[in-house]
């Protein structure tokens, strides 16, 4: 099934990618792969294991996806054009003693498996961190990679000959 097609029957609909934070973009295309920059919950800070339980943490993730998603289509003008994700990068913010970083960064994964199916399936690393930029408690960066032809523009009618 179409990613596209997918999300509308999972009801749903993308938010405009959010602008970079400091001096980069949200994404760089190198032939056929598309290397997504980190991306984090808006407005919200805290510890896995102190502010947020394994779940929040998940749903968390899970936001941060559909961030990652509008990135995608936002790059390349449909997500039916991901021929497949080849690898996210999930950080958690947590305490020293939290160790639930795979639970946490499976909101994400589980989102593209439901998006793109078995072409969501991917490689994937989740890692603790002492801390992450402005207190968020997640950020995940994904690298896929890009097959078919961009969507064409609307050609212009042509005039006719007098």
């Amino acid at each position: 099934m179409s990613a596209e097609k997918r999300l509308k029957e999972l009801g749903i609909q993308l938010a405009a990618p959010t602008p970079p934070v400091a001096n980069y973009v949200n994404a760089v295309r190198t032939g056929n792969l598309l290397f997504l920059a980190g991306k984090g919950p808006s407005a919200v800070k805290g510890k896995l294991g102190a502010e947020f339980s394994v779940e929040q943490g998940y749903q968390h993730a899970r936001s941060v996806g559909l961030a990652l998603l509008a990135v995608m289509k936002a790059e390349l003008g449909s997500l039916d054009r991901v021929s497949r994700v080849v690898k996210l990068l999930g950080m958690v913010n947590g305490t020293p003693d939290f160790t639930d970083q795979p639970k946490v960064i499976n909101g994400c994964s589980d989102l593209f498996v439901e998006v793109f199916g078995d072409k969501g399936k991917h490689a994937r690393s989740a890692v603790g961190m002492g801390s992450l930029p402005n207190g968020i408690p997640v950020e995940i960066e994904a690298i896929v990679e890009v097959g078919g032809a961009a969507p064409r523009a609307k050609k212009p009618a042509k005039k006719k000959r007098r």
